[in-house]
């Protein structure tokens, strides 16, 4: 790749997020938007220099102050994001936003203001709309209401502006100067919608900072990190799809993680797996109704599956579809010229153990925090843990994802337990009938399986799969979700080795791909969310002090605004997809133990 493609991409770390919970946009600290699908989170790109340069598709706006300084912020309590230039001459600020309005079926517009501050400044703008995946051919023309973006078989957008705009290129381009105190407006949305029209962000501003801060409220969470956890919870309901109440795994796709690997994967969709981190973190922290919608999602997955001859699927797209097969994009460079960029996602296909844990454990807290299941919700769930009984000991290819051959992991056995363990729960604590007899044995046999097979005597720990003597970072979720005590002394060896094999400054890597042992090629960053996870474990095994520190630690290594990717280099900068579901709500997870704990409080919420 030649250094104009790498100059021309803004690291991971260096953008903001902003959305409507229909679609979403990256801004950068240049003040580019450089990446945006529309008018849904998994719909086609209009914006893509992300992932190549500024000819792939970018919304430009900033001022020329080359020697400036430049913050981002969001405004207190929102997901309305400000960008700042302070210079000797001049403070500017463009404020960007996906307005939430009252119809939820109204497509997204997306608004763009630019103020000065202080001084004078001339302000650039340049909009390069590349529809489909930057694919199409689109053709840019102005007429009385600004300037049109067509692309056969795509949506058409528009783009006004409170000054002129001119076209160059199939490119929208405006220079202005604006002095202390003026401000201009941009908006864009569908060619057809009314409200893509100068004179409306005033208005739209303040509904959406009154709707973000209305939510916000709800938020019981008082402790030590409050602002930390605030953003969490606001990243989390940014992904959360109003209309149908599913949660993206992260909002973007393609992005590398490692700098020019082959592990470029789209994770616009909605995993199984993240349904119990989800529940727990949203009910932590006060917000049962959306708790309650994403139970409601899977159920309609669970109900779908137990009809129908195909088996739950790991994954599912946020209207619950349940194919979505991977291409590559061969005419992108790839964001740091990692290729192939990568839409869709295999993993559909994949036979995955441990999502009945998770799902099971999702249903048993929304049940004990929230709504009570139905009596067509514990059906299916009796049709799926009576499948799992015959199930539990297969090969699968584990929570990675691995693109080998099946094996027996662990942590697929562990969620086999969960999924037994609080099937059990449920239907003791709400009078449901049940299996008991069948349900109680297979459980009691996995407990000894992994007890048996996956603790290795000669090697002093618990380890990944069977057969082998490595450690993978997803054991440490077995004393958080309870199968084994957080002070158990094997667990504890199991936790010297995982420290020793896996974690550097407190990043923690999920495995070492010893010879490609995943089926892939290269390496790839430290984990996040188990870095959260590696925390939590501490705490709860007494280790305060030190769970305290590597917390705080870890809390450096979020952008400016406080916002986590997937993973971390080894300089503690971002990689992968972002902002990453999974990071915050293990975020919220730790933050809320360690405060209760440090604060002397022995009280256990927990299943």
């Amino acid at each position: 790749m030649d250094d104009a493609r790498k100059t021309a991409q803004v690291p991971i770390q260096r953008h903001g997020v902003i959305g409507n919970m229909r679609a979403l946009a990256l801004v950068a600290d240049t003040g580019s938007i450089d990446y945006m699908c529309w008018p849904e989170f998994d719909s086609p790109s209009l914006f893509t220099a992300l992932l190549d340069t500024p000819a792939a598709g970018v919304f430009e706006l900033a001022p020329r102050l080359p020697d400036a300084r430049r913050l981002q912020i969001y405004l207190p309590g929102s997901n309305i994001l400000q960008t700042r230039w302070l210079s000797r001459d001049a403070v500017v600020e463009v404020t960007d936003l996906i307005p939430v309005v009252p119809d939820a079926d109204a497509l997204p517009l997306l608004v763009r203001r630019v103020t000065v501050v202080q001084g004078a400044a001339t302000i650039r703008m340049r909009c390069r709309v590349r529809h489909d995946y930057s694919r199409a051919d689109t053709r840019a023309t102005a007429d009385e209401r600004g300037v049109v973006f067509i692309a056969e078989n795509q949506p058409p957008v528009r783009l006004s502006g409170s000054v002129p705009l001119r076209l160059s290129e199939q490119t929208a381009i405006a220079e202005f100067e604006l002095r202390a105190g003026e401000s201009a407006e941009f908006v864009f949305g569908d060619a057809d919608d009314a409200r893509v029209a100068p004179g409306h962000a005033d208005r739209l501003l303040v509904e959406t900072l009154a709707f973000w801060r209305h939510w916000l409220r709800k938020n019981t969470y008082r402790g030590r990190w409050r602002e930390s956890v605030e953003r969490s919870a606001l990243v989390l309901k940014l992904l959360t799809s109003r209309k149908h109440g599913g949660i993206l795994a992260a909002g973007t796709f393609g992005l590398p993680e490692l700098p020019g690997g082959e592990r470029n994967w789209d994770y616009r969709y909605c995993w199984i797996r993240d349904a119990s981190f989800t529940v727990y973190a949203f009910m932590r922290l006060g917000f049962s109704d959306e708790a309650n919608a994403f139970v409601r999602w899977v159920r309609a997955r669970v109900s779908s599956c137990s009809k129908d001859p195909d088996p739950l699927r790991i994954v599912y797209g946020i209207a619950g579809e349940k194919e979505f097969p991977e291409h590559n994009l061969e005419h992108l460079a790839g964001h740091l010229g990692s290729r192939p960029v990568r839409i869709g996602n295999q993993a559909y296909e994949q036979k995955q153990l441990d999502i009945y844990g998770e799902l099971l454990d999702a249903v048993y807290l929304a049940n004990k925090y929230g709504e009570a299941i139905s009596h067509e919700g514990w059906e299916n769930c009796q049709r799926l843990i009576n499948q799992l009984c015959e199930a539990w000991h297969d090969t699968d290819v584990g929570i990675w994802e691995m693109r080998g051959p099946p094996q027996h992991f662990l942590h697929s056995r562990l969620m086999c337990w969960v999924a037994l363990d609080r099937a059990i729960r449920l239907a003791y604590k709400r009078s449901l009938p049940a299996p008991f007899e069948r349900w109680d044995a297979a459980r009691q046999a996995i407990h000894h399986d992994i007890w048996d097979n996956f603790w290795n005597a000669d090697a002093g720990h618990f380890v990944q799969r069977l057969g082998s003597t490595e450690v993978d970072a997803a054991m440490l979720l077995m004393p958080l979700f309870r199968f084994v005590g957080a002070t158990d002394p094997r667990w504890l060896a199991t936790l010297n080795v995982i420290e020793r094999d896996l974690v550097r400054d407190g990043m923690v890597y999920r495995y070492r791909n010893t010879g490609g042992s995943d089926g892939l090629s290269g390496d790839e960053g430290a984990f996040t969310a188990c870095s959260f996870w590696y925390i939590e474990c501490l705490a709860r095994a007494g280790q305060l002090d030190k769970a305290h520190l590597e917390f705080e630690q870890l809390l450096r290594y979020a952008n400016p605004l406080g916002l986590y990717a997937e993973e971390f280099d080894r300089n503690g900068r971002h990689l992968g997809n972002t902002p990453q579901a999974l990071s915050h709500l293990a975020l919220i997870s730790a933050a809320t133990f360690l405060d209760r704990k440090l604060s002397g409080d022995s009280s256990n919420w927990q299943p």
